[in-house]
């Protein structure tokens, strides 16, 4: 009788004692949440913000809430997070083309193809124009996306599309984003014979030529369609100069624009062109006035921006620099600008304004937020303050657990700090997410060659990265270095200085200095490494490798 009444008295004393009962807790309220989460923004907490946010949105009907919540967590990156607000948008307001748009830009960069093709598609039935001149209207966008998603993705949507030139160059645009040539020239040829005036699918063919490798017959493609008009299109003459730069043909490249000039005297495109030309060929004088006149223009300020502060740095004239660099605030080159500057506030000894403009620009533009912790953490490490940096690098890879840069980056710094097995478990990690990637298993391949004995299996890795990767000077060095370590020396110096003739690097040229005096060629080693230290002359690591192979010089 007893045994039969415990459970009764146990339960009872449970409740007594508040421990088998809770009073109900009221959920936090909408403007609470909304409060909670402009607090976490201001402390940085960028993950804790988008939740708070997204509770938000998921109990509120308010649609203005989910706008909110969906603009945030997409500024940040939060993408998962961002569709699921999208969504909330979306049902709250069915007839909004943003939240339409927002729901299906995120379903392809989450990688769901069938139900982004879906969104894609109603978004574009909602036009007034004919659904397939609507998709080129797509083409920027999709073009920020994944390559592979995006051209499988504008495939399906011009599928239906058999007959429209719209369509077909649409599709052959993607397609050479994502590195099909043959697919982009099969798609473009066809757009030609749809439309034989229109001009773009031609220029587009002759890209097509250019990725497949051949470079005269792109070049001479669109010299033919220049030559063939009485009236050329500018547009071809800045193609055929696009080329003619990629074959390293500057000066007939620059010789095309100046005929654009002439023709078009306010084209700003020509004239950034032209000023990049002058910049790669080293007439600074020159280039500097073309981007000032740019800038005065109101077009391309970025691009002006940036390659004053390129041409200021490579002067010495590091005030200046800093001041143009960080005035770099959107585009491809805001993230180098903004890092390339606090370097230079570092070297002046300036480190910890470095750090702090470098957080200031992450708060005050959101999609770079993260980057900028990274940069942080980066510059952390050649300031030689790690444990700062490993906590900025945990705190970006709880951010983006995605990043094949973070991961590898963190792996590099344990291996700075001395936390070899810790360094190589990241390594392989990465190898293992990443087993297509010739940086990783780069990585990976050189860290074993260079801290172990595992030979064979680096050199395994290294191969499969040279043959993803065959003309990267990087890879050819470790290549050589495991050789060395395998002591095949005259091959390995064979391919060190392979390396080094693509790639002017102080390790590559310590590499070289050790092989060649394993050779017993001490008179080269020490020539070899003199050419270094005058190119390089503050490395520490040349300064390391004197003293280790010329301890008495």
């Amino acid at each position: 009788m007893y045994l039969r009444t415990v459970p009764f008295v146990a339960s009872g004393l449970l409740l007594l004692l508040g421990l088998g009962w809770q009073p109900a807790i009221a959920a936090a309220s909408t403007e609470e949440l909304l409060v909670e989460a402009q607090a976490a923004l201001d402390e940085h907490r960028y993950k804790d913000a988008v939740e708070a946010y997204r509770k938000a949105a998921e109990q509120s009907d308010d649609i203005e809430v989910a706008q909110q919540a969906t603009r945030i967590s997409y500024s940040y990156g939060f993408n998962a997070d961002a569709l699921v607000m999208a969504k909330r948008w979306l049902k709250l307001d069915d007839s909004s083309d943003e939240a339409l748009l927002y729901v299906a830009q995120l379903q392809l960069r989450e990688g769901d193809i069938r139900q982004s093709y879906k969104s894609f598609s109603k978004l574009l039935e909602r036009g007034d124009e004919p659904v397939e001149e609507r998709l080129i209207s797509l083409i920027p966008l999709l073009s920020q996306e994944d390559a592979k998603n995006a051209d499988e993705l504008m495939r399906k949507l011009a599928k239906p599309y058999k007959d429209s030139a719209f369509a077909h160059y649409a599709a052959a645009v993607m397609a050479l984003q994502a590195e099909d040539a043959k697919e982009a020239g099969k798609r473009a040829q066809r757009a030609i014979e749809l439309d034989p005036e229109w001009l773009q699918p031609k220029l587009l063919y002759a890209r097509t030529l250019l990725m497949a490798g051949d470079q005269e017959a792109a070049i001479d493609y669109t010299a033919r369609i220049i030559g063939d008009d009485p009236d050329p299109d500018p547009d071809a003459r800045m193609e055929l100069a696009i080329m003619l730069l990629s074959a390293g043909r500057d000066d007939d490249a620059l010789s095309q624009i100046n005929q654009i000039m002439l023709e078009q005297p306010g084209r700003t495109d020509a004239l950034r062109l032209m000023a990049i030309i002058n910049f790669r060929l080293e007439n600074l004088d020159v280039s500097q006035a073309d981007f000032e006149e740019l800038l005065a223009s109101g077009r391309y300020t970025m691009d002006a921006f940036y390659y004053l502060a390129r041409i200021a740095d490579h002067r010495g004239d590091r005030e200046r620099a800093i001041s143009l660099y960080t005035q770099v605030i959107h585009g491809q080159n805001a993230i180098i600008s903004q890092r390339r500057a606090s370097y230079l506030m570092s070297e002046q000894g300036e480190g910890d304004a470095a750090i702090q403009h470098l957080q200031k620009f992450g708060e005050t533009h959101p999609n770079y937020a993260v980057d900028m912790i990274l940069s942080q953490a980066q510059l952390l490490v050649t300031m030689k303050r790690y444990d700062d940096a490993l906590a900025k690098y945990d705190r970006v890879q709880s951010y983006r657990d995605d990043s094949e840069e973070v991961l590898l980056g963190k792996a590099e710094l344990l291996l700075r700090m001395g936390r070899q097995d810790d360094a190589l478990k990241l390594y392989r990690d990465a190898v293992d997410r990443w087993p297509d990637s010739a940086l990783s298993l780069n990585a990976l391949g050189y860290t074993l060659a260079d801290r172990t004995d595992r030979y064979a299996e680096a050199a395994k890795l290294i191969r499969k990265a040279l043959e993803l990767d065959p003309d990267s000077a990087a890879i050819i060095d470790s290549y050589g270095w495991v050789l060395f370590k395998q002591g095949r020396y005259e091959e390995a110096l064979k391919e060190l200085q392979r390396a080094y003739e693509m790639l002017k690097d102080p390790e590559v040229a310590s590499h070289i200095v050790d092989v060649l005096s394993k050779l017993g060629r001490s008179d080269e080693a020490r020539q070899a490494l003199e050419d270094a230290e005058q190119r390089f002359p503050e490395n520490e690591l040349l300064q390391g490798t004197r003293e280790r192979i010329f301890p008495d010089d």
